[in-house]
Formats: structure tokens, sequence, C-alpha cells
């Protein structure tokens, strides 16, 4: 029988789904419901040193509807990280290791451009407990005005110094999660792990409008007749996400073979999380999905992985980790890929596939 454990920087999963940092890890009782529900790891909602500075706002979610006006499948949010003193963190971080010893729990950590205060929290929540790290470089609204979160992502230089930092004083591994807002994810990705970060996390949330009401005029979501750019969720960032996890992957395993990549955007099933998985993927991170559908999506989520491997005859993820990544190619050699094709000739109206493969090489210079 195919099995969903997994081994990714020294941290033994059951499986690969991980509750990604957001409202479905925002303290205790929930990270512990997620553990109970059966899900591999938990990458806890983000926290700075000083929560005091964090000051959200309601209304703070917009919804985008396909046709009907029944399924999700655009999610904007204009949520801080947590705002919950860094204190009951730690206490938090303590109490669930304590209750829960074989879940893996990753503290996702954001900081300004301080040497000491990534140092310091990085040694504080080493000593709760926690099993690793995700680097908040990602989050696209609020924090950046202070030079946080997506500000430091888009700064290759700048990240790559915090990850040094932060590699000086962690004994745990250590993922850094990547802005999508960027050209190319590859720069801030080869930063990171040039810094010696185990990992990389991919992606965060878009950058979004979500809609302009038509009777106020008014754009959402609306906060005291005003609104910002958000982070745009869910399953219609799939194809970006899954684009961007691709670029990644072919960087890690031309340059930095051995390290990991935690896929994230727009999973909810199974077979979304094989697709990420075939395209070099260590583990799948879910946000929105479990905004949508609840902690319990995860069980469904692993028969379905299941199934694909079964119907595959695969019994490890190793088995199929990257194995679609050879495929993709420059338009330029799909075209002569095509035009070699067209020239052979055909026999009983069959092509023989070893044939076939042989003088394709050859026409395209492979051979």
């Amino acid at each position: 029988m195919p099995t969903l454990e997994t081994k990714v920087d020294g941290l033994a999963l059951p499986n690969p789904f991980v509750i990604a940092s957001g409202p479905p890890g925002t303290n205790l009782n929930v990270i512990s419901r997620a553990f109970r529900e059966g899900w591999g790891a938990v990458v806890a909602k983000t926290i700075s040193l000083d929560a005091s500075k964090v000051v959200n706002v309601s209304p703070r979610y917009a919804k985008l509807y396909a046709d009907g006006g029944k399924e999700i499948i655009g999610w904007e949010n204009i949520e801080l990280i947590s705002d919950r003193p860094f204190s009951v963190w730690l206490e938090e971080f303590k109490k669930c290791k304590d209750e829960h010893p074989q879940g893996i729990l990753i503290a996702s950590i954001m900081e300004e451009f301080r040497r000491d205060a990534w140092v310091e929290i990085v040694e504080r929540c080493q000593d709760a407990g926690v099993d690793g790290f995700e680097l908040n470089f990602s989050c696209p609204h609020g924090l950046p005005e202070r030079k946080m979160g997506s500000a430091m992502g888009q700064d290759p230089e700048i990240l790559e110094e915090v990850c040094k930092w932060v590699m000086d004083a962690a004994k745990k591994p250590v993922w850094a999660k990547m802005t999508p807002n960027i050209t190319h994810i590859e720069d801030p990705s080869r930063a990171a792990l040039k810094a010696g970060c185990h990992g990389i996390s991919a992606i965060n949330t878009l950058r979004s409008v979500m809609r302009v009401n038509l009777e106020t005029l008014r754009p959402e979501p609306t906060v005291e007749g005003y609104s910002m750019v958000g982070g745009y969720s869910s399953t219609a960032i799939r194809p970006i996400a899954l684009r961007m996890c691709m670029e990644i992957a072919a960087l890690i395993r031309s340059e930095f073979p051995g390290r990991s990549l935690s896929g994230i955007g727009g999973i909810e099933t199974g077979t979304h999380a094989a697709e990420f998985l075939l395209l070099g993927a260590d583990t799948v991170q879910v946000c929105s999905g479990v905004m949508k559908s609840g902690y319990g999506i995860v069980e469904k989520m692993k028969e379905e992985l299941l199934a694909f491997m079964e119907n595959h005859g695969f019994q490890t993820l190793e088995d199929f980790k990257g194995l679609s990544l050879p495929y993709f190619t420059t338009h330029a050699d799909l075209v002569k890929r095509q035009r070699a094709r067209k020239a052979l000739p055909r026999s009983d109206g069959e092509w023989s596939a070893d044939k076939f493969l042989d003088q394709a090489r050859t026409l395209t210079g492979e051979k």
C-alpha cells in the first residue's frame, strides 16, 4: 500500500499536508484541532516581538464567486500578522508541544530590518520548543509600509542578509516564504538558499483589488468608506502558484540539490496536491481551503492523494516528486519537436513510439 509519510529537512511528517500560516493557525486551540484532524504539520500565524504595533480593521475579507454565486474561487484579505502578545504565543508553543509531542509545529516569524530582533525571535521560539521556522518575506499588505513582509521579499540583497542572521541563530530547519509579487521569483529564492535556508515556501497571496461596489462606488472590503490593496488567494491563483513552484523547483534541482519546497496556492484537493508534488514540492500548504471547508478537509485530501498514487503504482511521495519537471521546455523546442513528429513516416496509421523518440531526438539535436 502507498504511504504518505515523508521526511523533509529532518522533520518526520505523517503526510505532506500542512496548515499554512494564517487564520487556521491563529491560536493553540485551532492548532491543536489541526493535529487532531490529522494534518501533517502546522505553520502558526505569523508573529513578531511587538504585537502592539499590529492593529487589524474590519471587515477585512472579500470573496469572488463563480457564476451562480455559490462557489468561492477567489478570496481577498487585508488581515495583518498576529496581534496577540509574543509572550502568549511562547506559552502556547510550549503547551502545544506538551500536548502534541509528535506534531510538527512551525513558527512563522516576521521582523523589521534589525539583526537583534530576528535573532531574539528565533532564539526565544526555539526555547519554546518549535520544530522549525518559516520566514515571512511575503505579506503584501500593511506591514510593507514598515519595510517588512514583501518589502523584504522583493529585495534579494536585504533578504539574503536577514536569512544569514536567522541561520546564525537557528538550530531548527528554516524555510523562507516567497512573495509572488515580483517578476522573477527565482531571484529572492536563490538569495535565501545562498544564505543557507533549508527550503522555500511559495507562494503567498497576490496583490489585488477584489471589486468595486456599483451601488456605493467604493472598493471592497470597505472600512469607513475606504479600502486598500489586499492579498488574493484560493483556487483562482493555483495556476500562478504552480508556475512559480515549478520555477523554484527547477532552481533547486540545478543549483541547490537537497533543499526543500513547500507549495502553496489554491490547493483544496488531493489531486491539486499531486500536481504540486509532480512539479517538485515536498509538502503542500492549505489556508483558504480550510477557511472554506474546515479542518476535516484533510481526510479527503489524503484519500485522493493515495488514490492517485495507487493508480500510478507509486509507493512513496519520492517516487513521483518532480516527475513532471523535465517536460518543460522553450517554445522554439516545441516547434522542433512538432516538426520532427510531422516528418516521421506512418505505418498502418500508427507510429512506433521507440522510432518516434529516436528520430525526434535526432532531428532536435538531442542525439
